[in-house]
């Protein structure tokens, strides 16, 4: 696990495409927030909380949903050291609608406070279990 990833590889995105086509996923976020974003201007959370607000309409667009969302409170097998702060589970009708998300122009404007406002900032797309 690279714990100052913001931004999925290629090889990542290629296994997110491997994903079967029209079934729902849910994405796991996992997010530490830096102490202060590049400027220093304010908090991860901060900046983190001003792309939560901005995001829902693109989220909306997407048919997703929110499912849960709730703050770390101890870690109780793993690294408690570098624990996130945040999780959070979202989940869309398909990959093609988190991708459609993501991949929008506006998004990508949006998106920028999500960049500086995390030091780790993980996603794992699940599959719900039979």
């Amino acid at each position: 696990m690279h714990l100052t990833q913001v931004h999925p590889s290629q090889e990542q995105l290629a296994e997110l495409m491997a994903y079967p086509k029209n079934t729902p996923v849910v994405m796991v976020n996992i997010l530490k927030f830096k102490a202060r974003t590049g400027n220093g201007d304010e908090t991860g959370q901060e900046a983190y909380a001003r792309y939560f607000k901005n995001v829902q309409p693109f989220v909306a667009k997407a048919n997703a949903k929110l499912i849960w969302k709730g703050g770390v409170a101890t870690t109780v097998i793993g690294d408690s050291k570098n624990q996130p702060d945040i999780l959070f589970l979202v989940e869309y009708p398909s990959v093609d609608h988190f991708l459609g998300m993501v991949t929008d122009a506006e998004y990508q404007k949006v998106a920028k406070d999500r960049v500086v406002a995390l030091e780790y900032g993980g996603l794992i797309a699940c599959q719900t279990a039979e």
